[in-house]
């Protein structure tokens, strides 16, 4: 069964650890994180943008999909499917679909119209007992079309936003989507302490994963980060071992061209992505 992130996420911001949010594209991405999450105890976010469940068919195709897999694969962690940079309309698509935690990224709106907004989505979300997730300070890099520059979140705005009474809080503290540029100047964590320390006990969400140096993870967890998101990371290995598999003929080996044989590799190397994440965010043997 689905559930809310709400609870994974004061586990870990408690105990100091993340949960690992890693975004899907299809069945083979999705079965390969639950395995993951399974074999290695810990509570995880299946994220699916806008672009991606368009890709999948629509919401109600990856609400069947991901419940089917939970149900056959008898995966018993907690599991939360999430919208990830939602806009208004695609959070009450994925609200009315089954989706047990939404992320609506205001952050390109005037703050008056991202807090109307919220707030909107903090009554349907309460009445439902689903997670939500807000941003403040666009995230850089590019995402299925969302382009931002990787600005410092205002922490004030951030009060403001968690406030409404949000599940919790992407802040922009200078990480990007996609790969790091080599000029990248690394995460604000003076921003990170100063949302922080207006926000309180609000679990905050790291964007932007995949390439963050581990020092960097293990102090941005220390500092109230609860949720990393990992995408492009499982989408590169994934990429490479189907490389590597094709390359090497294996493809034409008898029936190497079937697809349960050409996309194992791939596979398998997000699984072992997955598996090297949880264990930097601590959250094994969490559930």
């Amino acid at each position: 069964m689905l559930v809310s992130a709400k609870e994974m996420l004061i586990k870990a911001r408690d105990g100091k650890y993340a949960v690992g949010q890693f975004n899907i594209n299809n069945l083979e991405w999705s079965k390969s994180i639950l395995q993951a999450a399974q074999e290695m105890n810990s509570p995880v976010i299946l994220g699916v943008s806008e672009g991606a469940g368009k890709y999948m068919g629509g919401y109600h195709t990856v609400v069947g999909m991901v419940e089917g897999l939970l149900k056959d694969l008898n995966i018993t962690v907690p599991v939360s499917l999430h919208l990830d940079h939602g806009s208004y309309e695609g959070c009450l698509k994925c609200i009315e679909a089954g989706f047990s935690s939404i992320m609506f990224d205001g952050s390109s709106l005037p703050i008056e119209e991202n807090i109307d907004k919220t707030t909107k989505l903090v009554e349907t979300c309460k009445e439902k007992g689903m997670s939500l997730e807000a941003e403040v300070g666009a995230i850089g890099g590019e995402e299925d079309g969302v382009i931002g520059n990787g600005e410092c979140a205002d922490p004030q705005e951030c009060k403001l936003i968690a406030d409404l009474g949000v599940t919790m809080l992407a802040a922009g503290i200078g990480n990007i989507h996609g790969k790091y540029p080599a000029n990248w100047t690394g995460l604000s964590f003076e921003t990170l302490e100063a949302v922080k320390g207006l926000t309180g006990t609000m679990p905050l969400v790291l964007h932007g994963g995949t390439g963050i140096p581990s020092e960097m993870i293990r102090k941005a967890i220390s500092l109230g980060v609860a949720k990393i998101n990992v995408n492009t990371e499982c989408q590169l290995s994934f990429a490479a071992a189907t490389r590597t598999y094709i390359e090497s003929g294996k493809d034409l080996e008898g029936k190497g061209y079937d697809p349960r044989k050409l996309l194992t590799p791939g596979c398998l190397a997000i699984k072992a992505t997955v598996k090297e994440k949880i264990e930097l965010f601590g959250s094994a043997d969490r559930a």
